[in-house]
């Protein structure tokens, strides 16, 4: 925006976008505007002192970085012993910007004394708008995949997402908003205690195995949170695949036989 730009003209143009339907103000990449000014303010200081080098410039103040953001999402998950205070706790973590942009929390559905936790990425707009993960789509063709097992939400299986909320326009996570959330993925499996876990895409599998390429992965068991992980596609992507279905019918099987293992 033109920074001679009058207040009157910004308003008019704000209201003009609104009357489109403008509900949200995302670039494509995220701006640092402290960075920013400080690099404003170096060169004006640079500008401003003395010829021939005489003087030194003006200090540049620098902000307080505050806490870290995984510290203190460590501190508040370890503090809830009950999905219900995890739940709170997530509601009232103010470090992750995601949540300024989404209309709902999608903390779980399902069972929670059940024996499979599914964990996906985060959630889309299905999901934002009625607060559950797997509502959509993708939630329909994975209860029918559960179905033939005996498995299904209501009954033994719980879902939850690496990420709460909403990236804007579905964007994938970014490596600092998985790096925050993650100690509460952690909590949250912890009180639910499955006897497995489904680990579904990629984001999901840098979360909790931390690598990606969930074509090499999937099928093959793998150990998380101290228990045994199925790597499998994302049903988001079995929509636009519909030929790997067959791949992710045996990774089904698999989890059968397990839970049979397990007793």
């Amino acid at each position: 925006m033109d920074s001679g730009m009058d207040w009157h003209w910004a308003r008019a143009a704000l209201d003009w976008q609104i009357e489109l339907g403008a509900d949200e103000a995302i670039g494509e990449t995220p701006v640092d505007r402290f960075a920013h000014e400080v690099e404003a303010q170096a060169a004006r200081a640079v500008s401003a002192a003395p010829a021939g080098g005489r003087g030194a410039p003006p200090p540049i103040p620098v902000a307080d970085a505050g806490p870290d953001p995984v510290v203190v999402a460590q501190e508040a998950a370890a503090a809830a012993s009950t999905l219900d205070e995890l739940r709170a706790a997530i509601g009232a973590y103010e470090h992750c910007a995601l949540k300024r942009g989404a209309r709902n929390l999608v903390f779980s559905d399902g069972a929670p004394d059940a024996r499979v936790m599914i964990v996906g990425e985060a959630p889309g707009r299905d999901e934002d708008l009625q607060g559950r993960p797997f509502v959509g789509r993708a939630g329909q063709l994975l209860d029918r995949m559960l179905a033939p097992l005996g498995l299904s939400r209501a009954e033994n299986v719980y879902i939850t997402n690496v990420l709460p909320w909403r990236p804007p326009q579905n964007r994938d996570p970014r490596p600092d908003e998985i790096a925050m959330m993650k100690p509460f993925l952690a909590r949250h499996i912890a009180l639910v205690d499955p006897d497995l876990l489904v680990i579904m895409g990629n984001i999901s599998c840098d979360a909790l195995l931390g690598r990606r390429g969930i074509t090499r992965l999937r099928g093959t068991w793998a150990e998380a949170e101290g228990r045994p992980a199925m790597p499998m596609f994302h049903p988001a992507y079995l929509l636009r695949q519909p030929q790997m279905k067959r791949e992710a019918w045996a990774d089904m099987l698999a989890i059968g036989a397990k839970l049979r293992a397990l007793g």
